[in-house]
């Protein structure tokens, strides 16, 4: 598994997407705190967070991270995701060829968190790193899934006189948070 998060990890890298690992659940979520507070997450205006939590959080976690972090939203709406500077999601696969981050968004929340705000932390398990898009393609179940999101570092475009632009259509930083302890704790 460790040549593929190599893998992984050298190749989101050269797209621009910082990648963080972790053993257990714990340290990733110090980490978030820690990166949240650093950023200035508060509630004055464009400076909040929207963390689409289901499957990673437990109610009352949610509420001791609302005190910890004045400023950051649990209840996901348009508005809240394109006010806020920081957006966190749990995505569902990595690809290791490629560095690309692949995420059942059928929830309209985890789309408003992971494509409005300017910062996007993305939640992965390691063990949900695979090889190749093949390998990714072999897990979707059409019948379950109605729209899937692929993320290939922060959002770039050269459509304006063929100038790189970083942040015109999605966030301008890609922070991914790996965990080695994922599936039990946030299946």
């Amino acid at each position: 598994m460790s040549a593929t998060f190599e893998a992984f990890k050298i190749r989101a890298e050269a797209v621009s997407a910082e990648v963080h690992r972790f053993a257990d659940r714990q340290a990733a979520l110090a980490f978030v705190l820690d990166f949240l507070q650093a950023a200035g997450v508060s509630e004055a205006p464009q400076c909040g967070a929207v963390w689409a939590a289901a499957g990673y959080l437990e109610e009352a976690e949610q509420d001791g991270l609302r005190q910890r972090v004045p400023g950051l939203r649990f209840d996901i709406t348009q508005e809240a995701s394109a006010a806020a500077k920081v957006g966190i999601s749990q995505l569902d696969w990595g690809i290791a060829g490629t560095g690309t981050l692949v995420q059942d968004a059928t929830a309209v929340a985890k789309r408003l968190v992971s494509t409005l705000p300017s910062i996007h932390i993305a939640l992965l398990g390691t063990e949900r790193i695979l090889a190749d898009m093949g390998s990714v393609l072999e897990q979707l179940r059409p019948e379950q899934i109605n729209y899937i999101s692929f993320i290939t570092g922060p959002s770039r475009t050269a459509d304006i006189e063929r100038v790189l632009t970083i942040g015109v259509h999605g966030p301008e930083r890609l922070i991914i948070v790996v965990v080695d302890e994922f599936e039990g704790a946030m299946a």
